[in-house]
């Protein structure tokens, strides 16, 4: 049903000409991976202090705040180099188990990040250590699963 629209991306003339381009691949993924590397860092700072290691000193939510902006502009980065890596081939996209599993559990990982775990942030009076804790690494699970599938993508 989607391979129509996928084999019209084929064609888009952004991709083409990073396809067609000696530097501009290596270039686009290192600038990705670099993005990926700040979100890794804006999500396990606050994630590992709600596990209840690290940065002690500081609340979570207070941890929250200061990388909310780091993560979201990693975001951005990603998504901007993420649309000309995937229209560099999306046809190899398409038929990628990898490929649709970070397209699945990105949407759900951005959902965690800015609606489950900053309520649970906010929320101290209810908050106990386990709920943290699940909420930490369940965090850090779905963003694992994304960037595991995303790496994964390059060898599928």
């Amino acid at each position: 049903m989607l391979l129509p629209f996928f084999e019209w991306c084929e064609t888009v003339w952004l991709g083409r000409a990073v396809v067609g381009s000696l530097w501009l691949f290596p270039v686009i993924e290192a600038v990705h991976l670099l993005a990926l590397s700040v979100l890794g860092g804006a999500v396990l700072i606050v994630d590992l202090r709600l596990l209840g290691t690290g940065l002690k000193r500081r609340s979570p939510l207070e941890l929250w705040h200061d990388a909310r902006p780091w993560m979201i502009g990693a975001l951005v980065a990603m998504i901007a180099t993420g649309v000309l890596l995937f229209l560099s081939e999306p046809t190899k996209c398409y038929y990628s188990d990898a490929f649709w599993v970070k397209m699945t559990t990105l949407p759900i990982a951005l959902i965690f990040a800015f609606t489950i775990r900053p309520r649970v942030l906010a929320e101290s009076v209810r908050n106990t250590a386990r709920r943290q804790a699940l909420v930490g690494a369940l965090s850090i699970a779905l963003w694992l699963t994304v960037a595991a599938a995303g790496r994964w993508i390059g060898f599928s």
